[in-house]
């Protein structure tokens, strides 16, 4: 809390406190000394900014409010005498303000930007007047330009990272690249890189050097002795410039420091020493740039590629890559688009997904007093009418719902009354607002939190509830059938295994568990989870062999667990970092290419990966960015995929107004044959395998499976081989080669037999000339 000026080493006032600085009243947070020196600004977790003049005296010279949240804060001088601060607002919004030090009183500018409990780490570039903001653990890094006028701070670009950031820094100006009109070079650190990220000015490069772009920048040669500066001198550290001819050279090394040193790190032999330091490998990633409008404008920013290495050794320093890596998200054709929702209800609790939908039909929560659902058909695209439309009417706010999957007409919906009522959905989709539902269940005592229907057994449905119960249920009769206990918090979510006979819970009591409801209604396994208690989901992978659960850890950092589902109680055996936010990432798995998509609600990200059974686990593949944030993704079934165009999966995007599919595909060369390694046949789970009654007396069904491949198309297995292109002339070419003096020669006789000593009449021969006669005058 207290701040203490010391000298340098070699000076008079060797180790002697000069002052010490007035106490804050709380930790200190930020601190930042002006580019000229004379002062000295501070945050602190007493929501506090302070200026202090360590030379007049030892107490602040002004002391103002700053961010009203109760997050960390952090101070940093830009240009001339104003000031940056980050830190959150009440609204616990992240908040970057500008402040004038000769009129502390208010802040000049502020800025809001997302929801988040990432601290805010800023770096200022006092030459370009750019300031870079990235969020500890967030994935998104901000560029802005500082100016002295309204806009005080206005955006240059918005860099969208595949993995998340743990800390940056700028790299020095001199290393910058200025034929290529790089103005800044940022090094992100990550989990398991050190990524560069290159800022770029649009220009003619490698002609001029653009001294517009690079005014001459600070140099590294000290301008006084602190012994000095304490005495009241200000003088300014000598500035350089950037063009290449104008750089300072280093001095020519002494005959004494060119003698060969021997100062090896201890243990390490000269050979072992020349090649301690590994190359730095970059993961690929795409960066969204945005218009500035400075003389930076169209800057752009981007990943610097990796040291050329050959792909061995760049796959043993990466590990296994995935063959889905280049997996690619986009959103289909505005004429499949449903358009002009109005009155979307976007706070539905943390178990539902926020909506559902099935191949034929898609059902989303309104914001209407009595838990009204609409249902659209996606056989309808385009604009709504600006009129009301049919919709199901609950009577009660919705807490869960989702689509039978071996019906597409039935809707079943969970309430805050403890009740779950089942919808049918006439034939054509609602033309009139149903209010009667076909069935309702009755029997928890507390409210609902989620609903999940059986993989196989038609009409048997799982529910958990506030009670701290799971029960069954069989729609055909409408009676409960199992009720399983041994939660002891509230249950987050609820997954069946692949095969149909457990159902796998996770809770905020920080327990992962398994039951066997045929055998027993408590847990058959039980283990550590996810440490932190916002919320999370569980769903099976690899066959059944695995456990995937999203959620988050003890830092409220989103995290995804792998656990063995033979030994849930040693905790899990892989995790991923995801990033910082407050909403939980909802999984979807395709068991046939074994990829998992995960994204949350408000999330303008998709996350993409491949899990393995065995080390690494998590290969993360492209992630799909979206423009604006979404509500979520819903998953089709598998015979909505267009696999003449390598369509893997086709979700339905959910945003503020709009219905949108979205195909995620693999790019690949000869689309003409049927990818069969991309397409294995696929389990048909949108029919079932047996009722409810005989999954409840023993009996165990499984899907059959069906082929994707079009009749009219050839597998890519049986495609025929090209016959291999041959990169090198056969040796006997090389064997054969002649001389020099052999060319030269055959060259001449070449010449010499085409130009010849030809005996046919030359042209004008032909020619008759003129009479002699004609001559006369």
């Amino acid at each position: 809390k207290r701040i203490g000026n010391a000298s340098v080493r070699g000076s008079s006032f060797l180790n002697k406190n000069k002052t010490i600085l007035e106490q804050h009243e709380d930790q200190l947070q930020g601190l930042a000394w002006k580019e000229d020196g004379s002062l000295l600004a501070s945050s602190c977790k007493d929501k506090k900014l302070r200026l202090f003049d360590p030379r007049a005296q030892p107490s602040a010279v002004q002391c103002v409010q700053g961010h009203q949240g109760n997050r960390d804060s952090r101070v940093l001088w830009v240009k001339d005498d104003n000031l940056i601060t980050t830190g959150f607002n009440q609204m616990r919004q992240q908040e970057v303000r500008l402040w004038d030090s000769r009129k502390l009183s208010s802040s000049l500018s502020s800025l809001s930007l997302a929801t988040s409990n990432a601290t805010l780490m800023p770096l200022f570039d006092p030459d370009s007047g750019l300031l870079i903001v990235s969020g500890n653990g967030e994935s998104v890094i901000d560029c802005f330009e500082v100016n002295s006028s309204e806009p005080f701070l206005s955006q240059v670009s918005h860099c969208l990272t595949d993995v998340s950031t743990r800390g940056v820094a700028l790299v020095p100006k001199l290393a910058l690249d200025v034929g290529c009109c790089e103005v800044l070079r940022l090094m992100q650190l990550t989990d398991n890189f050190i990524v560069p990220i290159s800022y770029q000015v649009p220009r003619k490069a490698g002609q001029d050097f653009h001294a517009d772009l690079y005014p001459d920048t600070v140099g590294h040669t000290p301008a006084m002795t602190a012994e000095d500066w304490w005495k009241g001198e200000n003088k300014q550290v000598e500035r350089i410039s950037l063009h290449p001819n104008k750089r300072p050279k280093p001095a020519a090394p002494s005959a004494q420091e060119t003698k060969p040193k021997d100062h090896l790190p201890r243990g390490k032999s000269k050979e072992e020493a020349s090649t301690s330091s590994s190359p730095l490998s970059t993961p690929s990633s795409s960066a969204a740039p945005s218009r500035s409008p400075s003389s930076t404008s169209g800057l752009s920013s981007g990943f610097l590629p990796s040291p050329s290495q050959s792909s061995r050794a760049i796959h043993s320093m990466l590990g296994p890559s995935s063959k889905f890596r280049h997996i690619q998200g986009a959103v289909l054709h505005r004429d499949t688009h449903i358009t002009n929702l109005r009155g979307l209800h976007l706070t539905t609790p943390g178990e539902c997904d926020g909506f559902c939908a099935n191949g034929q039909r898609v059902a989303v929560p309104l914001a209407i007093a009595g838990g009204q659902i609409a249902v659209f058909e996606l056989s309808q695209p385009g604009k709504l009418p600006d009129t009301a439309l049919p919709t199901i009417q609950n009577s009660v706010n919705v807490a869960d719902f989702c689509w039978d999957p071996f019906d597409t007409h039935k809707l079943v919906v969970a309430g805050d009354d403890a009740k779950i009522r089942v919808w049918q959905i006439p034939k054509g989709g609602l033309t009139e607002t149903l209010t009667e539902p076909e069935r309702v269940l009755r029997g928890h005592t507390e409210k609902i939190y989620s609903i999940k229907f059986h993989p196989h057994a038609s009409g048997l449905l799982a529910s958990s509830s506030y009670d701290l119960t799971v029960r069954l249920w069989n729609l055909e009769t409408g009676e409960e059938v199992k009720r399983l206990s041994g939660h002891q918090d509230q249950i987050f979510g609820m997954a069946w295994s692949p095969d149909g006979k457990l159902l796998a819970t996770v809770c905020k009591d920080g327990k992962v568990r398994l039951y066997d409801p045929r055998k027993s209604t408590l847990p058959v396994q039980e283990g550590p989870g996810p440490e932190g208690q916002r919320g999370a989901r569980v769903v099976w992978v690899c066959d059944g062999k695995y456990l995937l659960v999203s959620g988050f850890d003890s830092r409220s950092e989103r995290q995804l667990y792998l656990f063995s589902a033979e030994s849930l109680a040693s905790g899990s055996v892989a995790s991923a970092p995801a990033d910082v936010s407050p909403s939980t990432l909802i999984p979807f798995y395709d068991p046939d290419t074994s990829v998992l998509i995960l994204t949350g609600k408000g999330d303008t990200r998709v996350y993409i990966y491949e899990i393995v059974p065995e080390a690494p686990y998590f290969m993360e593949c492209s992630s799909f960015h979206s423009s604006e944030p979404h509500k979520g993704l819903c998953f089709l079934p598998k015979a909505e995929c267009d696999v003449r165009d390598v369509e893997v999966a086709r979700a339905i995007r959910l945003g503020k107004t709009t219905i949108e599919p979205v195909a995620f595909r693999v790019p690949r060369v000869k689309k003409e044959f049927f990818q069969d390694d991309v397409f294995p046949e696929t389990a048909v789970w949108w029919e079932a395998a047996l009722t409810a009654a005989a999954w409840l007396s023993g009996s165990n069904g499984q899907h059959r499976k069906i082929s994707m491949r079009p009749k009219d198309m050839t597998p890519l297995s049986e495609a025929p081989k090209e016959a291999p292109v041959r990169k090198y002339l056969p040796s006997s070419v090389y064997l054969e080669e002649k001389t020099d003096e052999q060319k030269k020669e055959e060259l001449l006789s070449a010449m010499v037999a085409k130009l010849g000593n030809r005996e046919d009449p030359l042209p004008q021969e032909s020619y008759e000339g003129v009479d002699e006669d004609e001559w006369d005058d």
